[in-house]
């Protein structure tokens, strides 16, 4: 005969799972197909469309002013500084080119630019499917269509006015670069010959942005630097905005002369607009995985910004010092932008505490060294599933001196149980003289009642430091385990390792002393139940971590029982 407390957990697991397989149902007919159809063929266009696109030479008109009513998409004046002469006056307003967007792909990248102001409108990553059902479909970061926006902006303040932005022109449509190459946008304003310059690399997800305009008017030219990021508050897509698990950050996030990383979401900037003068300096976009960035030069002093939109959208990013260009001479200006998974190595190399935005919480000083570890063992096994497994072999045999006394002490709490028993029918009636009682026999027999918590309190640093090092490493993205478990940042469709897990914790609490208070025993034996249901929603690599630490504790706590054991029955 089964029974009732497991009868009752696996009836409740079961209803779970059946809740869970309706989701799925629902999602497979509703959510993705709705996520494909937020991702068209090309991004919008933001305004008009009238002519055919230039595709070179500089014989066009020279400035678009087509764009949202309202906000500008260029940073406010008074973020020029010092103040001074910029753009003449009198700039003739154009219509928008038809085709205007330049394709640029390389083995890591799928950018596409649009020559009105020359922004990238969206970015694809090759190497990062966007589900496993579809592997040759690209994971989109940047994209301006269907209603989303999530754009990367820059330009030269003083050139680009408010929503009138420079119209540029492209020697092709389309570039195939497998090398360090660039492609260059032309245009001139007023006697101003500009070209705004991407540099690709292969195999990285940075991109070099510059400008260069040679002033041929006889008055100098002034201009700033701005990098920004323009993007909705939506779901970003590929993700769900229903989830039992831990939710991931979305958000801006940008390095300050008092902090080396802070976050500041959509939220605080409706309250109160971002501004900030850091030397060098960086501000971001995070979402699970991934990020884009601006990276300012480390050498100049940055005025970094943040501010709400009225259509709904928030801009972040930076405006660089002036710098003047005199007569006749050529004017540079240069700034990095970053669109890619959270790589810690890479982000590193590209600028001090980006690497930051790979966020393990407040126990980040613990979590990289575990994180450091979990890549090194995958590198062995070459299987990141088997990876956490040995991680989790490695935590417990470095706290084995702690857990050891914290599972003696159990064991010996399971020893005295019997006499505890009875001396709680003896004195049911009497609690002061049942609690005398009990602290006598404690001191007779030499157990702590609380010797097993201070070494459980002191692994839980190490659990929250796996747990996030798990969930926010974009490693374990699609990575497999092996049979049905394909992606370990995704649940376990089938919920063997949740059922499993919740086994193991009923098991585990067999070998554990029984709980005096009836209260307190009913709420233990519900606990395998609780954490079961939530565990059917977590990623798959955080259950088979937790699996394997509960498996290893109960094999922990069978070996010291029967030691104790062993010893009681050679002492008398």
């Amino acid at each position: 005969m089964i029974p009732t407390e497991l009868q009752r957990l696996i009836l409740m697991i079961a209803l779970a799972a059946a809740g869970y397989f309706l989701i799925l149902a629902w999602t497979g007919d509703y959510g993705d197909e709705a996520t494909r159809d937020r991702v068209s063929a090309s991004p919008d266009l933001a305004g008009g469309v009238v002519a055919d696109a230039p595709t070179g030479g500089l014989d066009l008109p020279s400035v678009s002013a087509v764009g949202a009513a309202g906000d500008s998409d260029v940073p406010d004046a008074s973020m020029l500084a010092p103040a001074g002469k910029t753009v003449p006056n009198g700039v003739a307003p154009s219509v928008v080119a038809n085709g205007r967007l330049v394709k640029v792909f390389t083995n890591t990248l799928e950018v596409w630019l649009d020559l009105n102001g020359g922004d990238i409108v969206r970015a694809r990553l090759p190497q990062y499917p966007i589900t496993l059902d579809e592997p040759d479909e690209a994971f989109t970061l940047l994209d301006r269509s269907g209603g989303r926006t999530y754009i990367a902006q820059s330009g030269l303040l003083g050139l680009d006015k408010g929503n009138a932005r420079p119209v540029f022109t492209a020697s092709a449509q389309e570039f195939n670069l497998t090398d360090n190459e660039s492609v260059v946008l032309k245009t001139v304003v007023n006697g101003l010959q500009v070209e705004k310059i991407f540099g690709f690399t292969p195999d990285s997800y940075a991109i070099d942005v510059s400008y260069k305009v040679a002033n041929t008017t006889a008055e100098p030219f002034q201009a700033s630097f701005f990098g920004q990021i323009k993007r909705d508050s939506k779901t970003p897509l590929g993700e769900t905005s229903f989830t039992l698990g831990p939710q991931p950050y979305l958000g801006a996030a940008l390095t300050t002369s008092e902090s080396r990383y802070e976050k500041v979401d959509f939220d605080d900037l409706d309250d109160a607009p971002l501004r900030e003068t850091v030397d060098g300096g960086w501000v971001a976009m995070l979402q699970h995985y991934f990020l884009s960035a601006w990276v300012a030069n480390s050498e100049e002093t940055n005025r970094f910004y943040g501010d709400p939109k009225s259509d709904g959208t928030y801009n972040v990013g930076y405006v660089g010092p002036a710098k003047s260009v005199a007569p006749g001479a050529t004017g540079e200006w240069h700034s990095r932008f970053y669109a890619g998974p959270k790589d810690q190595d890479k982000l590193e190399e590209m600028a001090e505490n980006l690497n930051l935005t790979v966020d393990y919480g407040f126990l980040w000083w613990l979590a990289v060294p575990l994180f450091k570890i979990l890549t090194f063992l995958q590198g062995i096994v070459s299987n990141w599933g088997v990876a956490i497994i040995l991680l989790t072999v490695v935590v417990k045999a470095v706290l084995y001196p702690l857990s050891a006394a914290s599972f003696r002490s159990m064991a010996n709490m399971r020893r005295v149980a019997p006499q505890l028993k009875r001396l709680q029918e003896r004195h049911s009636e009497d609690r002061q003289k049942l609690s005398q009682e009990m602290m006598a026999l404690y001191k007779k027999e030499k157990v702590n009642p609380l010797g097993g918590c201070l070494p459980m309190v002191l692994q839980m640093p190490v659990f929250l430091s796996l747990y996030w090092v798990l969930f926010e490493s974009v490693e374990l993205r699609q990575a497999p385990f092996f049979a049905w478990i394909v992606d370990l940042a995704a649940m376990d469709k089938f919920f063997v390792l949740p059922i499993l897990m919740g086994a193991s914790m009923y098991l585990q609490q067999t070998l554990n002393p029984p709980v005096a208070d009836p209260m307190q025993a009913k709420v233990m034996k519900f606990m395998p139940v609780m954490f079961t249901a939530l565990f059917l929603f977590f990623p798959a690599g955080l259950v088979l971590y937790w699996l394997t630490n509960n498996v290893l504790s109960m094999a922990q706590q069978w070996y010291t029982n029967k030691q104790v054991e062993g010893a009681t029955k050679a002492s008398t």
